[in-house]
């Protein structure tokens, strides 16, 4: 990891073209993922963030993970967190148990009913994806925009591989 740079007596201002780039980034992800939440949310009756928490349990062996390490998956703090699979609960998609580990944490389990609602909801989310990013972007920008991410991922989050 390279040393933080000393602070500089003078901000180091953004020139016009990374000011320019700065907000099209900026900008463009937020409109992106406000179309992708209302869009999936709209369609399927989920939320971005249920949809992300469902895709996070789907993917780890038998379908379950400690709260904590799941609120850290889903950047969301571990209140946020308890909050959505209470909602999740409510809809039969989430069951909470005790891990049998420890007897301390929890585990979010995904159900039966909770993979069956995320199943009929990934097709309409990556068609989504699909329609509104990779359709709009050339093979060479997709590539760039890969290493631009993994770079970024590098510095900001050096300790996890997502």
């Amino acid at each position: 990891m390279s040393p933080q740079p000393l602070p500089a007596s003078e901000p180091r201002w953004l020139d016009a073209e990374e000011q320019k780039a700065w907000r099209a980034w900026l900008y463009s992800a937020q409109l992106l993922q406000d179309r992708l939440d209302r869009d999936l949310t709209h369609r399927t009756g989920i939320s971005h963030a249920y949809y992300e928490i469902l895709v996070a349990l789907s993917e780890t062996p038998e379908r379950m993970m400690r709260m904590s390490e799941l609120a850290d998956r889903c950047l969301s703090s571990r209140s946020r967190l308890s909050h959505a699979v209470s909602r999740l609960e409510e809809r039969g998609w989430v069951r909470r148990q005790v891990c049998a580990d420890d007897g301390r944490g929890q585990l979010a389990v995904l159900t039966e009913e909770g993979f069956a609602a995320l199943e009929g909801a990934a097709p309409i989310h990556v068609e989504a994806v699909r329609r509104e990013l990779f359709d709009q972007l050339s093979p060479e920008q997709v590539e760039n925009m890969r290493d631009f991410g993994e770079t970024l991922l590098r510095h900001l989050d050096p300790d996890r591989s997502r």
